[in-house]
């Protein structure tokens, strides 16, 4: 059981971060049946990417917001953004679903593409300028909640979610069930006490499940359910948003 909880967690990290964890046979096997492995990855990953906020008092905002985006990439990886090209490409395109899932195997990049990854990126470092704004322990805070929500929505859509082809997606979504949502909430939900007595974290928590929510329910509409570009664009755009509304929450509240 602890062995099957290892394997599962290092291919959790193996598949979602760069970070050299290595890899062994029956690693991914462990990892997709395991939907709790999301959100642990999501505190890993959340603290190390958060490191360069511990300079927001000692370093100007936008070198702060600079480090941080390069340490979410260097830490994570890009090729989440590949999925969120694809779904650009496939929001601005005409046609029925057969056409939308067409261009989401397209290896061409076009504009909505450039314009998607673009505007995220743009997101994320905006978010990461904001952040440099708080205090180094609620911009951490809000840094770690939400990479772990993100992380938590992408087990939802794992746990609950209708596979749309035979690709990447319906590996996850064929083995869990709603009821192996269970373990991935009871990790995450201590995230909420981040940012306490402000509800900053409680915020940045729902604003990444959420922002996993959009990518979801138009993948569900228009192309009959998700798949491994819907997994890697939900990814990008729950961070933002939990980025975002974190810190507006820490803002106002």
């Amino acid at each position: 059981m602890i062995g099957g909880g290892i394997a599962a967690v290092r291919g959790a990290l193996g598949f979602l971060t760069r970070l050299p964890v290595g890899h062994r046979d029956g690693d991914w096997a462990a990892f997709r049946s395991s939907p709790a492995t999301f959100p642990v990855v999501g505190y890993v990953a959340g603290a190390l990417a958060a490191v360069p906020l511990l300079a927001t008092e000692a370093l100007p905002a936008a070198t702060v917001a600079l480090g941080y985006l390069l340490a979410v990439y260097a830490v994570l990886g890009i090729h989440h953004l590949d999925g969120v090209a694809d779904l650009g490409d496939a929001l601005v395109v005409h046609g029925d679903r057969e056409r939308r899932r067409e261009v989401l195997k397209d290896t061409t990049t076009g504009v909505g593409a450039l314009l998607a990854v673009a505007l995220v990126v743009a997101a994320l470092a905006l978010g990461g300028l904001s952040l440099a704004g708080l205090p180094p322990r609620r911009a951490i805070g809000v840094a770690v909640v939400a990479e772990v929500g993100t992380k938590l929505g992408m087990a939802a859509m794992a746990c609950f979610g209708t596979a749309s082809d035979e690709g990447m997606g319906r590996q996850f979504t064929t083995a869990s069930d709603p009821l192996s949502f269970v373990a991935p909430t009871l990790i995450a939900l201590p995230t909420g006490a981040l940012t306490w007595p402000n509800p900053a974290a409680t915020v940045a928590l729902g604003g990444a499940l959420a922002g996993i929510g959009l990518p979801w329910y138009w993948a569900t509409r228009h192309l009959g359910g998700i798949n491994g570009d819907i997994f890697g664009a939900a990814n990008e755009i729950g961070r933002v948003a939990g980025v975002h509304l974190g810190v507006i929450a820490w803002t106002l509240l």
